[in-house]
């Protein structure tokens, strides 16, 4: 059997978003793969330090994070690129001129900076654990920034004309993040440091994140539960991770 290079997400595939756990059979399978020869590895949009505690808990040593700039090989982060900063900064100073509260992730921690308390105000606290440190520091003062967050209601994005120069998404309704969407050029570097190639590939969803990495020249699994654009451009349907997916795919197509 070829060696494949197998990459899951996290939330939805690998965990059950309302409780968060690895689905057992999820283990089950990467097991298996693994013990196959195979390659496994983790690719999740979530921050490294973030990421990285899922490696043991899903028993897995490699990860595409950081939704692409981030890469883990034998549980070491090799690269983590932060977003382009010019762009980052033109969308920072937007939003405040705007009136929007500004949070911005500017390292590998669970740390943000803000200029003023505007985003608590307007929509509360960030819908994970953070440690708020306020700055008077300039935006372009920053080193480096990895993500930001805008108070900024749905209906009202319009009003941000700079809101397309970077990725963007709305994990959560009350704001948007900009983060990288790079998932596919994470998964490339992968190939390139661990000799991998394309038509070995295999990647697994469920989102509209994880439109960067189905590609058509790579093998796409998408959930049972996944939405249905994603599903669309599928090569296998699977059944939900709650179903045991994951292991019913990789029995399918004879990987285990």
């Amino acid at each position: 059997m070829n060696r494949k290079f197998f990459f899951f997400d996290i939330d939805g595939t690998l965990t059950i978003k309302e409780t968060g756990q690895i689905v057992p059979s999820a283990l089950i399978a990467i097991d298996k793969l693994k013990a196959n020869g195979h390659f496994v590895a983790i690719a999740t949009g979530r921050a490294a330090y973030k990421a990285i505690p899922m490696l043991d808990v899903c028993h897995i040593d490699h990860m595409v994070c950081n939704g692409g700039a981030g890469i883990v090989i034998n549980k070491q982060l090799v690269e983590n690129k932060p977003l382009e900063k010019e762009k980052a900064v033109l969308i920072c100073k937007e939003a405040e001129a705007l009136g929007y509260g500004v949070l911005i992730a500017f390292e590998n921690s669970i740390k943000v900076a803000y200029r003023n308390d505007l985003f608590r105000q307007q929509v509360g606290e960030r819908h994970e654990p953070t440690i708020y440190e306020y700055t008077d520091k300039a935006f372009e003062d920053f080193e480096a920034i990895y993500k930001i967050y805008i108070s900024i209601p749905k209906e009202k994005e319009h009003e941000l004309t700079t809101k397309n120069l970077l990725g963007h998404m709305r994990f959560h309704e009350d704001y948007l993040m900009y983060q990288h969407d790079i998932k596919d050029l994470g998964i490339k570097r992968i190939l390139e440091l661990c000799d991998g190639k394309d038509e070995d590939v295999v990647v697994f969803g469920d989102d509209t994140n994880d439109f960067a990495m189905f590609k058509d020249k790579w093998f796409k699994v998408a959930m049972g539960n996944a939405c249905e654009a994603l599903k669309e451009k599928a090569d296998f349907v699977t059944k939900k991770n709650s179903e045991n997916g994951i292991l019913y795919a990789c029995k399918k197509n004879k990987w285990i």
